[in-house]
């Protein structure tokens, strides 16, 4: 349950912040890319402190995978949170439509629609959108299992230091970080819940003058992140 409120929280917000740049009449129009990255960054923060306590807040497949594969997280919950992720980024991707559909029925860009649903790339390549959505997973999980809460002992006083103690927010500047330096060629997905139900949910939406959802795509945002991470969990395992 933890999983499927904090990724619909993850998705809610931050599909949203595309929605508030790019329909037409919105307050935030035309807001620009720094708007974007910052919208999502802000969406992890407040689906991880959501959600944390109760789940560890994975939100995302690719993550839950390199957990897995690196000791951290049982197999046998696996299966169960990738369901529970891909059902509330469905859930959130329809929120995000409710909330804006007077602005979808003004917005004559079928392109800006459906990128308030998914990502899609900025040069088409197979190669070179696959590699971005890998590289930028294996940013994001290997620093997460990098991720430890310094504690600071001193005879009977102890207490968390550092970044570590502020919880979800070094995980937020983390996606504004890949978001910026790396989100320019494929709108970095790197989240297959984030992704694959928005592009589902935008499918079988009544959306006016939509266009297709790019399934021919539709592949990459999912098999590069949970590569990516996959990927992640192998060398920190090494180092290790």
């Amino acid at each position: 349950m933890a999983e499927f409120v904090g990724t619909a929280l993850l998705v809610l917000l931050g599909n949203g912040v595309v929605a508030n740049v790019v329909l037409k009449n919105t307050k935030g129009h035309a807001g620009g890319w720094i708007v974007i990255t910052a919208g999502w960054g802000l969406a992890v923060y407040v689906a991880v402190v959501c959600v944390d306590e109760f789940s560890g807040a994975h939100i995302n497949p690719a993550v839950s995978l390199g957990l897995a594969l690196a000791g951290k997280f049982p197999w046998s919950s696996f299966p169960l949170f990738v369901a529970a992720q891909m059902a509330g980024g469905l859930l959130g991707s329809v929120l995000v439509y409710l909330f804006y559909k007077v602005h979808y029925d003004v917005t004559d860009d079928a392109d800006a629609k459906l990128a308030t649903f998914c990502t899609s790339p900025a040069i088409r390549s197979t190669t070179a959108n696959l590699f971005g959505e890998v590289l930028g997973t294996f940013v994001l999980v290997f620093t997460v299992l990098l991720f430890a809460d310094p504690t600071l002992e001193a005879g009977e006083l102890s207490g968390d230091v550092g970044l570590g103690a502020l919880g979800a927010l070094p995980v937020s500047l983390l996606v504004v970080s890949i978001g910026l330096s790396l989100g320019g060629t494929t709108g970095y997905a790197i989240n297959p819940a984030r992704d694959l139900s928005p592009r589902i949910a935008h499918a079988v939406l009544p959306i006016s003058n939509k266009r297709d959802s790019d399934w021919n795509y539709a592949w990459i945002p999912v098999f590069g992140p949970m590569f990516g991470g996959a990927i992640a969990a192998v060398i920190y395992t090494v180092l290790a």
